[in-house]
């Protein structure tokens, strides 16, 4: 048995016995009826669709039910396979999924829960009659709030699923396209709707289920709309944020950022905050509304990365041997496998230091792979390190220079004024 029969059976068993709790005595009395041609009584005894089940309710009124709740739920299966078919062999025929399929398949669900729950509520009517009283039919009336309840409930579902199924669909389109503004703003989009959808449909239900008219009551709370405002100032501030960081593109995510000293990966951009992996595997948060009134910087985007460093070499190192310097750093560097012609690596000696001469060296690499950069790095530090050591070239480390009295190559010359009482001493 299926399992929308196996809960129809047991939905219509619990009714049975709820209904003869609510009912009371009077289980399996029969029913007198008259014979009008003969005018006498026909005995119960030889027709048992008579017998009550209980007060008012006879079996052929309780099989009648039964049997309109097996035919809703073949009803509800059959319609159910037979639209499902035709939309998957259409789709079968064009080569690709029409759009029917994704409001079906938002549809199913919540359908087959209101269409039974509503088959169920009318398969019941030749027992409600068992329940009328002068103040009215509380079992009819629970029965049509229940399916009420159950439509409400379902038809909010079927557009909180239609709006998933959509969102999923353009998740994947978004993937697929160059620009990451789109991978953003359709969750931020879908996320939206739901919420938006399940408050409009849980206002309506309200409304419609107890009658309570909610424009009033929220009118009258206007004092405390204005707190609840006050309150949510940093999460709506932080929401605009979030626009700001959609439609400004300081960022996507997967970006490299620094923002005040952290560095590291972008990771998601949500409705308050953004996630953000650091170098050391840690995961930071931080509120939107900080993110767009602080200074972000985009590794990510940057075109080159700039190899900017300073080789000393010691202050009695002859002209000729900078020169030399100069010119084998530039050799190394030229046409290195990172270059671009608008890009010339430099190097120059610019400087006198308080312990060395220096040469300034300045490259830029291409692509910016980081990885990639630092293993030229290495070669070129290690080419240049072999270089000078050929040419008899020494780096210079910090260092200082004292002269001590006496030594014959840095005689140290005392000039005293001459003066009468220098002579007197004398």
């Amino acid at each position: 048995m299926k399992p929308a029969g196996r809960a129809a059976c047991v939905l219509l068993v619990v009714l049975v016995t709820g209904l003869g709790l609510f009912a009371g005595p009077g289980v399996g009395q029969e029913v007198q009826s008259t014979d009008i041609s003969q005018g006498t009584a026909v005995s119960p005894s030889g027709n048992w669709l008579r017998t009550t089940v209980f007060p008012g309710v006879t079996w052929t009124s309780l099989l009648l039910s039964a049997l309109l709740i097996g035919l809703v739920v073949a009803v509800e299966r059959l319609l159910r396979w037979l639209v499902w078919y035709r939309v998957r062999r259409r789709a079968e025929q064009e080569g690709r999924a029409p759009a029917a399929i994704f409001f079906l398949d938002a549809l199913s669900a919540p359908f087959s829960v209101a269409f039974l729950a509503y088959g169920i509520y009318l398969s019941l009517w030749p027992v409600y009659g068992a329940f009328e009283t002068p103040a009215g039919n509380a079992v009819l009336d629970a029965c049509h709030g229940g399916a009420r309840l159950v439509a409400y409930v379902t038809a909010v579902w079927f557009f909180v699923r239609l709006v998933a199924l959509i969102d999923a669909r353009l998740q994947q389109w978004a993937a697929s396209t160059e620009s990451t503004v789109d991978e953003l703003l359709v969750p931020l989009v879908g996320k939206t709707l739901r919420v938006l959808i399940i408050v409009l449909g849980a206002v309506f239900l309200v409304q419609n289920m107890t009658g309570v008219k909610i424009g009033p009551v929220l009118a009258s709370l206007g004092i405390g709309g204005i707190a609840v405002a006050l309150a949510a100032k940093d999460s709506i501030s932080n929401f605009f944020g979030t626009l700001t960081i959609v439609f400004d593109k300081p960022f996507h995510p997967g970006d490299r950022i620094v923002i005040e000293g952290n560095d590291g990966v972008v990771e998601f951009v949500g409705f308050r905050s953004t996630r953000i992996r650091t170098l050391t595997g840690h995961l930071l948060t931080i509120p939107n509304e900080k993110i767009i009134s602080s200074f972000v910087e985009n590794i990510s985007r940057r075109p080159h990365i700039r190899w900017l460093t300073n080789i000393g070499i010691p202050y009695d190192t002859r002209p000729e041997k900078v020169e030399q310097a100069v010119a084998i750093i530039r050799e190394i560097l030229s046409g290195h496998e990172g270059m671009r012609e608008d890009f010339p690596p430099r190097a120059f000696f610019n400087n006198f230091n308080d312990w060395s001469l220096n040469i300034m060296v300045v490259a830029w690499y291409h692509p910016p792979d980081y990885w990639a950069f630092q293993a030229w790095v290495e070669r070129t530090c290690l080419e240049i390190m072999r270089r000078f050591e050929a040419e008899g070239i020494d780096f210079a480390f910090p260092s200082r220079t004292v002269y001590v009295a006496g030594d014959d190559k840095r005689r140290v010359t005392l000039n005293l004024p001459d003066t009468p009482d220098l002579k007197k001493t004398e």
